[in-house]
């Protein structure tokens, strides 16, 4: 079985990190400065060596580093080689990992995109902050664009929606149930103060493949995706979501595995409070769900936070990987928390766990993962290893240049803009009022002999020479929900954007629909 090697223990052995064992989760804790950053760069280094692809958010911008080697220059170069002279790594060497950049809003790296249809209304009400009412009325804007084939993509769309339903509120009320003009305003308002914080830029196409996140290098190598969430965690919510959009599109799309050799992916959630806090007791119901079941698909879910208890004990129940740095007794919360800590560790009658984590030292964890029969190993005060690559972050030139030989450059740079909702929607309106003009010149009924100006979406797909009956739609849909071409880029199936895509067109409300009821049966 292959292990990763995490340090030396106070027992005088390895302390190792099983990677069949790894998809069982984990945790790594620790007030500010005690190492939490260098223990991550150290297990994601050693991921990525194993062939296992790797996300991490960089919240603090220093994470970048782990593209480029470590250097004999750095001015803690001797506390590292020491270090590793002491844990008896003779092979320890400076050296590079294989890394890609991505940034929400496309700064930093490729740029993270998804649509509002794959969104769906449950996240977007947790992003808005919606009350039970509002989430409703944008429930009932969902399906009726389902229903009548408009395709919600970007926030344009969502506003066209919203204006249209605002406008009409009575028919969608007399179809789908009460509909408020108050509540599609408080929505709309919230989207307009969302927008202004740029979460505009999440939504959209060409939207992320999620197999891109596992790749590997002509090395063999698992790809560190590094996440530029400096400037996100000005919008923590954002952040939050947009981390629990990523775990249940993972769910979505990779297939049942059981318990692997290694782990498909392993995808650390740093500031992993944020994820909880202010959350419905509900929806910490289903992340605990939601992590329980991953493990399946081969993902291993490592949350990153200073003080243990910020997770709670339904997740905190699952990571059966444990790394604590050192905490502080300054205040009873604190108090609290190390005792906590202590009591989810496997008793060592030589270590006084409590006592242990408020004197360990920078660059020392108490340290418990699962053996290879999946039962946690007594916990050990353990001296953590080193990394290889760079403490610290690259310069923008770096950057760039690491940018420039991306897998993806071009990918997802350039943002695509085809027919949707928004275009539909503006196409009626200068429809209803030309007709209008031509009613008050010819009359009603000779209008009415006219065909109709604008084809429906059903239409365009027969005047395209396609007919599909029920079974073939149903086709689609699974192909576009188990594929995810015609939803995630339809680009790369060789329709352009002016054209469209027939699997889109169709498919894409009911698969949209269908792929929304799945996360929507976690989420609920």
């Amino acid at each position: 079985m292959s292990d990763i090697f995490l340090g030396l223990g106070g027992n005088g052995e390895n302390q190792n990190l099983a990677l069949s064992r790894s998809n069982r989760h984990g945790l790594i804790a620790g007030a500010t400065g005690t190492g939490k950053t260098v223990t991550l760069q150290g297990l994601a280094e050693s991921f990525s060596a194993n062939g296992v692809p790797v996300f991490v958010a960089d919240v603090k911008g220093d994470l970048s580093g782990i593209a480029m080697p470590g250097s004999p220059k750095f001015k803690h170069a001797d506390k590292l080689e020491g270090r590793a002279k002491e844990l008896g790594m003779d092979d320890y060497g400076y050296s590079d990992n294989p890394v890609i950049f991505w940034d929400l809003f496309g700064e930093q790296g490729h740029p993270i995109r998804t649509t509002i249809s794959e969104m769906g209304p449950l996240l977007l009400a947790r992003l808005l902050d919606l009350n039970e009412t509002q989430e409703g009325v944008l429930q009932i804007v969902f399906r009726h664009a389902d229903d009548n084939g408009l395709l919600l993509l970007d926030f344009g769309d969502l506003q066209s929606m919203l204006q249209w339903a605002n406008e009409n509120a009575k028919e969608l009320s007399g179809k789908y149930g009460n509909v408020s003009k108050q509540s599609v305003g408080a929505i709309q308002r919230q989207l307009l103060s969302f927008e202004a914080q740029g979460a505009d830029h999440f939504f959209g196409e060409p939207a992320l493949e999620i197999d891109d996140f596992l790749k590997v290098d002509e090395q063999g190598r698992g790809y560190v995706n590094v996440l530029a969430a400096d400037t996100l965690m000005r919008s923590p919510k954002l952040y939050a979501t947009f981390l629990l959009w990523l775990l249940a599109e993972l769910f979505e799309t990779l297939p049942e595995v059981g318990d692997p050799e290694k782990p498909t992916l392993v995808f650390f959630f740093d500031e992993a409070h944020l994820l909880f806090d202010d959350a419905p007791k509900a929806l910490q119901e289903k992340i605990e769900q939601v992590v329980r079941l991953i493990r399946s698909k081969g993902v291993g879910v490592f949350f990153v936070t200073q003080n243990p208890i910020d997770i709670p004990e339904e997740v905190a129940g699952q990571l059966g990987n444990r790394v604590q740095h050192a905490l502080r007794a300054f205040t009873k919360r604190d108090q609290r928390a190390i005792k906590a800590a202590a009591e989810t560790f496997r008793i060592n009658e030589e270590l006084d766990v409590e006592e242990a984590i408020t004197e360990l030292k920078v660059g020392e964890a108490l340290v418990s993962t699962l053996d290879e029969e999946g039962a946690p190993t007594i916990v050990q005060r353990t001296l953590i290893k080193p990394p290889r690559s760079r403490l610290g972050p690259v310069t923008k030139k770096e950057r760039a240049i690491i940018q420039s030989v991306s897998p993806f450059d071009g990918k997802y740079d350039e943002a695509v803009d085809r027919v949707s909702a928004e275009e539909v929607l503006a196409q009626k309106t200068a429809d209803a009022a030309e007709t209008a003009e031509e009613v008050a010149e010819k009359g009603e009924e000779e209008v009415r002999k006219q065909p109709r100006k604008t084809k429906s979406i059903w239409e365009k797909a027969i005047s395209r020479g396609t007919k599909v009956a029920a079974g073939g739609m149903a086709g689609a849909a699974a192909a576009a929900v188990l594929g995810k071409k015609s939803r995630s880029n339809p680009m790369r199936s060789g329709i352009t954007s002016a054209a469209g895509s027939i699997a889109t067109d169709l498919a894409g409300p009911i698969a949209g629909r269908f792929v929304r009821n799945l996360i929507g049966g976690l989420m609920r």
